[in-house]
């Protein structure tokens, strides 16, 4: 009998020891590239109490990564709380209140102030939808230009909101990577309004951008069959979806070359949460197109809100190639789970490049 125990212990001690050999940290594969993190939709972590750890711990992990992956850049997909205004939480679909939910995401993103930029863009469940089907939101109380000073000194161009105030919803900030690439990365909400449409051509065809590649963010615009979205179940007057941004302001663009989006939620696995494809604009430069959404994973609606899943962006200094991984700092933070940190499929892990 104790042998048996002993075997057992031993067998069980070499399952995590093999485990953890085989887990590889996160590492650039050039030294002089640099590195852009991907969060997806993050409400499912703020709106129960108990996943809000996860979304601390994927922050802290991008800051303590800093410099190991050369991170410069970091960007959320939006739909930062699950609702904007309820007080009414029914322990089921959410047990906080949405100043709790705003309050805690702001503060994950905190981690980050002052030690790299961060870009966030609004998403349907950060606005007041519902019978008043009213497009408001508590957004710049708890991103004002100000939180952080990293964001404020890229900060060229602002639009507003519909409450007629200048905000980070609608923005445009310039950056020069560390390969001296110039770069315009451009937030734009949820479904956004012709106004804003009009807005963000003008910057993007401004003169001094001319030479930039331009990088858009924004919560809803391509689905999980790689098809940008035509019309979703939100019936809010002046709104674009996926296809009518490409129509008016990317197609016709000379320097637009990317564009990343989350919102697209299908079942518990990957296939229902990520989208890529590759258009040309006008001028004949390919237009990489990205969904990555990981909150359906963990449980579903009601798990742990995605199982730490964020993705790295590896920009090569060739100028061109970029190469993207799935990665969980949750699964890597035990030898027991390490084995599960990284996400290989195909449509989670690739790369691709840029140009005509």
């Amino acid at each position: 009998m104790k042998k048996n125990l002993l075997l057992i212990v031993l067998l069980f001690a070499s399952i995590i020891s093999l485990q953890a050999q085989s887990y590889q940290k996160p590492k650039l594969s050039d030294s002089n590239s640099w590195s852009l993190i991907i969060l997806p939709d993050v409400q499912n972590y703020v709106k129960f109490e108990r996943n809000q750890p996860i979304l601390d711990l994927m922050t802290t992990w991008i800051k303590v990564n800093l410099d190991t992956l050369n991170i410069k850049m970091v960007m959320c997909t939006g739909d930062l709380v699950e609702y904007n205004e309820r007080i009414d939480p029914d322990g089921t679909k959410f047990d906080q209140p949405s100043k709790s939910q705003w309050e805690a995401v702001s503060r994950s993103f905190s981690k980050l102030d002052g030690h790299v930029p961060y870009l966030t863009v609004t998403g349907n469940h950060d606005f007041s939808y519902g019978n008043q089907q009213k497009k408001n939101s508590h957004f710049n109380e708890y991103f004002p230009v100000d939180k952080n000073f990293l964001n404020q000194k890229l900060l060229k161009s602002a639009g507003w909101n519909t409450e007629g105030i200048q905000t980070l919803e609608n923005a445009a900030f310039e950056f020069t990577s560390p390969n001296n690439e110039q770069y315009l990365f451009l937030t734009m909400e949820f479904g956004p309004r012709d106004d804003i449409i009009e807005w963000a051509r003008k910057v993007v065809d401004d003169e001094k951008y001319k030479k930039h590649r331009v990088v858009i963010l924004t919560h809803s615009y391509l689905a999980a069959d790689n098809e940008r979205i035509k019309e979703s179940k939100y019936p809010v007057a002046d709104k674009n979806e996926g296809e009518a941004i490409w129509q008016k302001l990317i197609q016709p663009s000379n320097n637009i070359e990317f564009v990343v989006s989350g919102h697209i939620g299908l079942p518990d696995n990957f296939e229902g949460h990520t989208g890529f494809r590759t258009d040309k604009n006008n001028a004949g430069k390919k237009v990489h197109q990205m969904a990555f959404n990981a909150q359906g994973m963990g449980g579903g609606w009601a798990g742990n809100g995605g199982d730490g899943w964020l993705r790295i962006l590896e920009f090569l200094p060739d100028g061109k190639t970029v190469k993207v991984k799935t990665f969980s700092p949750l699964f890597a933070f035990s030898p027991s789970t390490q084995s599960l940190a990284w996400e290989k499929s195909d449509y989670n892990e690739f790369e691709f490049q840029f140009g005509e």
